[in-house]
């Protein structure tokens, strides 16, 4: 039986040109690189052009450990990137991660992923940051990172920032999430290879490995936010990767009438309902749910048509 068709910049920014005798924001903030002074900035930076901090209090390194680490790096590469500060040479020294800057050498790596760290005097720091984090051209990273700074140095909750930059407290939180992802995510991020969208859907895996197998398959596949969104259900409802994969595969070549049909069960529910459909018509229906409430809503609706 066919289905038919009937299944139809105004808070920190006023005064700001008074800075520096004049010379207003330009003279604190490079706009090429948004290297705001006293901030941080994502980049990819040679392995040979970074040395440890001779201050580090760690002296040795488990040459097991450091091995083990390097075999995860050539796999996924580095999750989290190290912290770096410029020196008077420019050249980067280490704050933070020099057994993953050991471990990449070991594993063969030229550059790798790092959050270069600047600091100036703090007030005049906190005013660019805020007048920076208000222009339009920044991406997600270099907010983020900005949040961050200001979180660090300042001592700002996170309301107290969403106050003084002018947005909600959610849009700070999930900005600072961000910097929860694996690196190579966040650097595709930065590089605009990929949506917020994506990534936000990304931060609701545990595993960063699985998270980096998805934004791969992000990558290769162009998948829309929608998309990985269904995977990202799947994956944490138990299916891999290589599932998911089929799955949304089966969704995509489902009749025009039947897709139809889906998103009306999706709205009955108030659930993505999932179905697959075979070419010669045999498939399935499938409603997710995330706790006991949600079930009992489904059941209550299910009810709802049974008594009529």
């Amino acid at each position: 039986m066919a289905v038919h068709k009937k299944y139809n910049k105004s808070v920190l920014g006023r005064g700001l040109d008074d800075l520096g005798n004049g010379r207003g924001l330009d003279a604190l903030i490079d706009t090429g690189e948004v290297q705001t002074q006293g901030s941080s900035n994502l980049n990819e930076i040679a392995i040979d052009h970074i040395e440890p901090n001779p201050n580090q209090p760690r002296r040795e390194f488990d040459e097991e450990a450091l091995q083990e680490l390097a075999a995860s790096i050539r796999e996924i590469g580095i999750i989290q990137p190290v912290t770096l500060r410029q020196t008077a040479d420019g050249r980067y020294q280490i704050i933070a991660g020099e057994r993953r800057w050991r471990a990449s050498q070991i594993a063969g790596l030229t550059a790798i992923p790092a959050y270069i760290r600047t600091v100036e005097d703090e007030n005049v720091m906190e005013m660019a940051l805020v007048e920076n984090i208000q222009r339009e051209d920044l991406n997600a990273i270099e907010i983020a990172l900005a949040y961050e700074h200001l979180s660090e140095t300042t001592g700002m909750t996170q309301e107290k920032i969403s106050e003084r930059v002018g947005k909600s407290r959610a849009a700070v939180t999930n900005y600072m999430r961000l910097l929860k992802l694996p690196a190579q995510v966040q650097m595709a991020l930065k590089n605009r290879e990929i949506d917020m969208g994506h990534a936000r859907a990304l931060l609701a895996l545990d595993s960063p490995s699985v998270q980096i197998k998805l934004f791969r398959e992000i990558q290769k596949n162009g998948y829309s936010v929608r998309k990985v969104e269904e995977m990202v259900n799947m994956l944490k409802n138990g299916e891999d990767v290589v599932t998911a994969k089929k799955k949304i595969a089966a969704h995509a070549q489902l009749p025009e009438d039947f897709a139809v049909l889906r998103e009306r069960l999706s709205g009955f529910f108030k659930t993505k309902v999932q179905m697959t459909c075979s070419p010669k018509g045999k498939g399935k229906i499938s409603i997710p749910f995330a706790n006991e409430e949600e079930l009992e809503r489904i059941m209550n609706a299910l009810d709802s048509v049974g008594n009529k």
